[in-house]
């Protein structure tokens, strides 16, 4: 009771010359005069504003292993409910949601073979390609959701795993050693980054949209948020909780928000379950 007190003595104190300098300030009431400010300034504030989420499917779907599904049980569908739950919960309860767009490419369906093992692998019938096939799926169903497919380049080269390259240099193993799991086959995408920009584009020099965030991790996106800032875009990005983010990008976004989908996810402060750290 007291602490209202206090509040309420601090609203006359200041509010009251304000409102007897000013008359639209002046509510007509003698105790606290200009409240019908503070009214006006919080329907302001709460003022819905438009936002578009933008993902990057094969970013958010690494990260996604990383943070939630390391024992990969999660299936497609679980995926791609998280996935959405997440743009909805940087767009909350009071904005309105312009679009949800999502940038994918359709899995790899070329039959290779692995040349430690020597098998034919058809890439078509895989794990990954199925559980990527079904995501896209789950995503063309969703409301509000814009699907942008690009496609994979293969290099034509099988790469090793980083953490086999370690054990090859420090002589742990030998060639001989080596397994058909220690090698990939590299791929590529194409296009995603560019119809990423496009849309960026689009949205803030149309003025569709007072927000945008992106839901990445590389840099490749800067001068397409120079382009929204410019327009009086505000420009957020989640790199779901990544610790790899160039400090360059720092300089031309508006925030970094990281939301977490579920509880203790956070490597450095688990027990919080969302971060938000702005930079201008």
């Amino acid at each position: 009771m007291i602490f209202v007190l206090k509040k309420i003595i601090y609203l006359q104190i200041i509010i009251t010359p304000l409102a007897n300098a000013c008359s639209i300030l002046d509510n007509e009431h003698a105790f606290p005069k200009g409240l019908i400010f503070i009214y006006f300034m919080k329907r302001y504030q709460d003022t819905p504003i438009r936002i578009a989420v933008m993902i990057d499917g094969g970013y958010f779907i690494k990260r996604y292993k990383a943070l939630y599904n390391k024992n990969n049980d999660k299936t497609p569908e679980i995926i791609a409910n998280d996935m959405y739950k997440l743009a909805h919960c940087h767009v909350g309860n009071n904005n309105y949601l312009y679009r949800i767009f999502y940038y994918d490419c359709l899995p790899f369906e070329k039959k290779i073979h692995n040349p430690i093992s020597k098998r034919c692998i058809n890439f078509a019938k895989t794990e990954e390609a199925a559980c990527r096939n079904t995501i896209i799926d789950q995503m063309k169903k969703k409301r509000k959701v814009a699907l942008r497919l690009g496609t994979l380049k293969e290099s034509k080269q099988w790469i090793f795993h980083r953490n086999i390259i370690d054990k090859l240099l420090k002589k742990d193993i030998s060639i001989d050693d080596l397994q058909e799991k220690d090698i990939y086959y590299e791929l590529r995408q194409k296009g995603i980054d560019m119809k990423i920009g496009v849309d960026i584009a689009s949205l803030s020099l149309k003025h569709l949209v007072d927000k945008i965030v992106l839901i990445a991790g590389d840099s490749d996106f800067v001068p397409a948020a120079k382009l929204a800032r410019r327009e009086g875009i505000d420009f957020v990005l989640d790199a779901m909780h990544t610790t790899h983010i160039e400090s360059s990008l720092y300089e031309h976004i508006d925030g970094l928000e990281n939301i977490s989908l579920y509880k203790n996810t956070n490597p450095k402060k688990k027990e919080r379950k969302k971060i938000i750290s702005t930079y201008k």
